[in-house]
């Protein structure tokens, strides 16, 4: 389960490598709560136990760390 280094705040994104052949996404993880968001466009896919405000702010961080968040996805899913 790879995590993308260097996110800021108390958040861990990650991928399942088994969810390589869904649509590009990003998992979220803080504490017990974990959220998952398409990333083409960015959406919520699922929610376990994120309040909608802090559901905008993690839309907000992968928003300003889209490039980056896809190329992880890439790199993980489609290595050379």
């Amino acid at each position: 389960m790879p995590s993308i280094k260097d996110v800021p705040g108390p958040y861990r994104l990650f991928f399942y490598s088994f969810d390589c052949n869904e649509p590009m996404h990003v998992h979220v993880q803080r504490e017990r709560m974990v959220c998952k968001f398409w990333l083409e466009p960015v959406e919520l896919a699922q929610n376990y136990g994120f309040q909608n405000r802090e559901l905008n702010r993690i839309r907000q961080l992968i928003d300003s760390d889209l490039t980056r968040i896809k190329k992880a996805w890439n790199e993980h899913c489609y290595p050379d």
